[in-house]
């Protein structure tokens, strides 16, 4: 059965870079991002794990934790470690998850309906579509999700954006239009009416009857 947006995010117990993760428990009252691959010592999946170690400080400041999923083992996971952080030049501080059964994978719906795994010898092909982002709010819901194939590197620049989107609407009345990036106008949610927006926003910038546009709240 699919993840959809608003799920409450499975829970799940397993081994990783940090120790056991009871997930639920481990994102406490943060957002959290979960990134997941195919496999250890991939080169796409090497550069966009340096990507988030480069990133630490601004996903804290979202006060949103990461976590990475990996078909591998702890062992392979701390070996990789270093090549990523060789390569991003930042320590790879946020846990990775050892998911050589397929608990996390098969909870969140990160495998092809129709997937064939072999017991020995797996490939990155045979998890090809374990590449997804979720981002789960501290309600344990999911708010985001995004799924990328094996050839195309994640853009984190957007992953952050989007976190700053889903933070910036959490609770208020708002959305944000394509390409918004903090500090912009924000389209007023359809459930006011002019009124009652203007009370709540200040003036509006009203482009058609149900396109209105206010300050970002602050």
């Amino acid at each position: 059965m699919s993840v959809r947006i608003n799920d409450i995010a499975p829970d799940f117990t397993a081994e990783s870079t940090a120790g056991t993760i009871r997930f639920h428990d481990w994102l406490g009252d943060s957002y959290a991002i979960i990134f997941s691959h195919p496999r250890d010592f991939t080169p796409v999946c090497t550069t966009e794990f340096g990507a988030v170690a480069q990133l630490a400080g601004e996903f804290a400041k979202r006060k949103t934790k990461v976590i990475g999923v990996s078909v591998d083992s702890v062992e392979e996971h701390g070996k990789w470690k270093r090549d990523i952080e060789a390569f991003a030049g930042s320590p790879a501080d946020f846990p990775i998850i050892d998911d050589t059964s397929l608990t996390v994978a098969k909870a969140y719906d990160m495998l092809p309906a129709e997937y064939y795994l072999p017991s020995e010898g797996r490939t990155p092909a045979n998890t090809a579509t374990v590449r997804t982002v979720y981002i789960v709010g501290p309600d344990k819901k999911v708010r985001l999700t995004m799924t990328y194939p094996m050839s195309v590197g994640r853009n984190f620049a957007e992953i952050l954006r989007a976190l700053d989107a889903v933070q910036a609407t959490d609770g208020v009345p708002i959305a944000t239009p394509a390409n918004w990036v903090p500090g912009q106008d924000v389209i007023v949610a359809l459930s006011l009416n002019d009124q009652q927006a203007t009370e709540k926003f200040g003036a509006l910038d009203i482009k058609l009857p149900y396109l209105r546009f206010a300050k970002q709240p602050q």
